[in-house]
């Protein structure tokens, strides 16, 4: 099963949010705005971090994360088999007050008629009272109708009519599955990656590092079909007894070293006058952990060192390394359980077993930190594969190098313009484009530059024609003293371009100015001014005032600034050496153009 959505409230800096998943999630935005916010509120429902005082937003007392799971496959659906919707879901809520502590409810659906609700079964146990509800094709044609016979009519009688079927989902007052707390894991296998780790914590052969889980792994294997394995497990058990005293079955052990013996029978004599004796008792240790303490990792990059002694670049790589071993190796387990299911009937869940979902979360914070910029785009590639590979990756960065448009369903935008509204999240969970003609100019346009990513980070984006505006118009805001570096500059190739950036913005609600050429040069004909003329209504049509403006320069930015001569090659350069020339006036009008586009 996988997280469809999640609804916090009232969790830290966040008043209430609701957030649909993905198989790969990207939160993004400027820094204290509730990103780790986000990724806390699914450690805490997960069970990996406890509750404080500090964690309930402002003076609240109450607070919950609620999540909801799809695509459960079949083990989690006799799992939950009491909170699974018609469409295959469940929803629980993880919700806490101050001073009481924690609890887990699910929602449950239930049909409206009375004789689909579970708890009138009782009603229906003869076949008078049944034989003339629509179900009654799926009770057993002879003997005595039990509780549960009726009840498995019911429930393929609802799975077979879904769509005539009305209902009401309400969350439960009891603990969900009866339990006062959910075991950890039930929910699936969460794996978090802070932004600061040490490597050496996680390649450990001790404790629950993920190392340590591979590790244990061989060991175990090992334990149980190496011969020579087998066998010195069985010698070291062998030589353990001849340490103690008596044998198995209580009698003497002739065998025993008398170094032992003597050690007790000093120590007896010391213990005399408190009538007590000493028996040194020596049980066989487990091999496997003798293997575990006495095992060290080594990193040979050219000098072998531990790992502690390398760049934070190859430990942070090597973190990376283990969580994606640690993914194939649940694959593979996933794989193994699922052909070793036995089914009476592929379609009856009751016969398959109960038990904790098979699940993967992974999440990382920062996962860019200490790579270079090739190294950041490879690992983005690998979290990707790894989102494919029945896992879900959700990770919180700063850079637009895990910035992509093909994943642009997978974006979170977080905000946080006031404390008393609190976090938002900006998403958008539909296409794009309608069109694929503007999908391919877009995509175009946008490889050709691929820093465009960074408006996504914007507090607010200028959208502008070409090189030379991006160029120009940031010097000459240098020049005024109101240049921001939180907006950016994006060039949008062509000013027929600019309207798939304006539909992109407006669907991930990103404030922003549009800058453009009227276009209406005296060199041109009456058939190119109006071309530009459509253009420039096709631009303006597509703002939206809530968001956006535009700012319209009256032919082009090279006569805004008072480049005389027409050029045809190196615009961008010529323009800029004009504008830095120590001669260089700022008009008044372009003055006023510059401070509303930064204001």
């Amino acid at each position: 099963m996988k997280i469809h959505k999640i609804e916090i409230y009232n969790w830290r800096s966040i008043i209430y949010n609701s957030i649909y998943f993905r198989d790969l999630m990207i939160f993004i935005g400027q820094n204290n705005h509730g990103k780790s916010n986000i990724l806390s509120s699914l450690l805490f429902f997960f069970g990996e971090i406890g509750l404080q005082d500090l964690d309930f937003y402002g003076s609240s007392n109450e607070l919950w994360v609620e999540i909801e799971f799809n695509d459960l496959k079949g083990g989690e659906k006799v799992t939950f088999q009491k909170y699974v919707t018609a469409s295959n879901t469940i929803k629980v809520r993880k919700s806490a007050k101050k001073g009481e502590g924690f609890t887990y409810n699910g929602y449950l659906q239930k049909p409206n008629e009375d004789w689909l609700k579970e708890e009138n079964i009782s009603n229906y146990t003869n076949r008078a009272s049944v034989e003339n509800l629509p179900l009654y094709q799926y009770l057993p044609d002879s003997g005595r109708i039990t509780k549960d016979a009726f009840k498995q009519a019911q429930i393929e009688y609802i799975n077979n009519h879904l769509n005539y079927i009305s209902f009401e989902y309400n969350l439960e007052t009891n603990n969900f599955l009866g339990a006062k707390n959910v075991a950890k894991g039930m929910f699936g296998d969460l794996f978090f990656i802070p932004s600061i780790k040490k490597a050496s914590e996680e390649l450990t052969a001790k404790g629950n590092s993920v190392f340590g889980q591979l590790y244990s792994r061989v060991i175990n294997k090992m334990s149980e079909s190496d011969p020579k394995f087998i066998e010195a497990k069985k010698r070291i058990a062998e030589f353990s007894k001849i340490l103690n005293k008596t044998t198995d079955d209580g009698q003497p052990n002739n065998n025993r070293p008398s170094d032992l013996t003597s050690l007790e029978t000093l120590l007896d004599e010391e213990l005399k006058s408190w009538k007590a004796k000493i028996d040194i008792e020596i049980t066989p240790p487990n091999v496997d952990d003798i293997f575990r303490v006495g095992t060290n990792v080594w990193i040979d990059d050219g000098i072998k060192t531990d790992i502690e002694r390398k760049g934070h670049g190859l430990q942070r790589a090597l973190i990376f390394a283990l969580f994606k071993a640690w993914s194939k190796i649940l694959k593979q387990d996933r794989e193994v359980s699922t052909e070793s299911e036995e089914y009476e009937n592929a379609s009856d869940v009751r016969v398959q077993k109960r038990g904790a979902s098979k699940s993967t979360y992974f999440i990382f914070e920062e996962p860019e930190l200490f790579l270079h910029p090739q190294a950041q785009k490879e690992l983005f590639s690998s979290l990707v594969a790894l989102s494919v590979a029945e896992s879900q990756v959700i990770l919180c960065t700063h850079s637009s190098s895990f910035i992509g448009l093909e994943h642009h369903k997978s974006i979170c935008i977080v905000i946080k313009e006031s404390f008393d509204e609190g976090t938002k999240i900006l998403q958008c969970k539909e296409d794009l484009f309608s069109k694929l003609e503007e999908k391919k100019r877009f995509n175009l346009s946008y490889w050709i530059n691929p820093d465009r990513s960074e408006l996504f980070f914007a507090k607010k984006v200028v959208l502008v024609e070409g090189q030379t505006d991006k160029a120009v118009i940031p010097l000459i805001a240098e020049k005024l003293g109101v240049f921001r570096y939180d907006f950016t500059l994006i060039d949008c190739g062509s000013k027929d371009t600019i309207p798939q950036y304006i539909h992109l913005l407006n669907k991930f609600k990103i404030k922003y100015v549009v800058v453009y050429d009227k276009d209406h040069q005296q060199n041109k004909n009456e058939d190119a001014i109006a071309s530009a003329d459509r253009s420039s209504k096709i631009i303006e049509a597509c703002i939206d005032s809530n968001l956006g403006s535009s700012l319209v320069f009256e032919n082009d930015i090279e006569e805004e600034i008072g480049m005389v001569e027409k050029v045809s090659s190196n615009k961008a350069y010529i323009a800029i050496n004009h504008v830095a020339d120590e001669t260089f006036q700022i008009s008044y009008s372009l003055e006023a153009k510059i401070n509303k586009i930064f204001e």
